[in-house]
C-alpha cells in the first residue's frame, strides 16, 4: 500500500481539497447555525463527512449510474443548494428550517453540501485519474483532521471576532458563496446543454 506513496502527490491533492473544503470559509456559517441554536457536532461532522467523501471516492461512479445521474447534474443540485445558503447570510432570512426530529445541523447544510459536497466529490473523482490512490486517501484524512479542529475552535473564533465582526465576515462570505454557487451552475450546465445537443 505504501508503494504508491509520492510527497509531490500528497501535497498537490492535500491542497486541492483544501480549497474545495474550504472549512476556513465555512466558519460564518457555523457560527450563524449555533447562534440560531443548531447543534454542530465537530466529531460527526469529519467522520461522516469522510466516510461520505471516502465512499464516493471508490463507488462514486457507480452511486450515480445507479441512479442515472450524471455528475454535471450532481454539480447543478448542489450549486442549488449553495445559493440558497448564499441568500440566507446575505438577506437575513431563514430558508433551511429544520423541523424534523433532530435539532441540529451537522448533517445538513455542514456535511452535506459544504463538507461532502458536489463539488468535493467532482474534485475526487477527478484527482483519481491523476494521482495514486494512497495519495489521495492520505490527503483527505489531513484534511478531515484540519475540519475537526476548525469546527471544534469556531466558539473561539466568534469570542476574537466578536458580534459585529462575526456580522461583516458573513457578509462577504455569503458573496463568495453566491460566486461559487454560479460559477457551478454555469460550469456543468453548459456541460448538461452539450449532451442533450448530442
Amino acid at each position: 500500500m505504501f508503494m504508491g506513496f509520492d510527497l509531490q502527490e500528497l501535497v498537490s491533492a492535500f491542497i486541492v481539497l483544501f480549497a474545495v473544503i474550504d472549512i476556513i470559509g465555512s466558519i460564518p456559517i457555523i457560527i450563524n447555525l449555533k447562534q440560531r441554536g443548531k447543534g454542530v457536532n465537530a466529531m460527526k461532522a469529519t467522520v461522516i463527512s469522510f466516510l461520505l467523501l471516502l465512499g464516493f471516492f471508490y463507488a462514486g461512479d457507480m452511486m450515480l449510474k445507479l441512479f442515472h445521474v450524471d455528475i454535471a447534474s450532481f454539480a447543478v443540485a448542489g450549486a442549488f443548494v449553495i445559493f440558497l445558503m448564499s441568500l440566507e447570510m446575505l438577506l437575513d432570512i431563514e430558508i433551511f428550517k429544520n423541523q424534523g426530529p433532530i435539532k441540529e445541523a451537522t448533517l445538513v447544510p455542514l456535511v452535506f453540501p459544504l463538507l461532502a459536497g458536489a463539488g468535493a466529490f467532482t474534485t475526487l473523482l477527478s484527482l483519481r485519474a491523476e494521482y495514486a490512490s494512497f495519495n489521495i486517501i492520505l490527503a483527505l484524512i489531513l484534511n478531515m483532521v484540519w475540519v475537526y479542529f476548525v469546527v471544534k475552535m469556531t466558539d473561539r473564533v466568534e469570542r476574537f471576532l466578536g458580534k459585529g465582526g462575526i456580522y461583516i465576515i458573513r457578509k462577504f462570505f455569503g458573496i463568495i458563496l453566491l460566486a461559487i454557487s454560479v460559477r457551478l451552475f454555469t460550469a456543468n450546465i453548459t456541460l448538461l446543454m452539450e449532451a442533450l445537443n448530442k
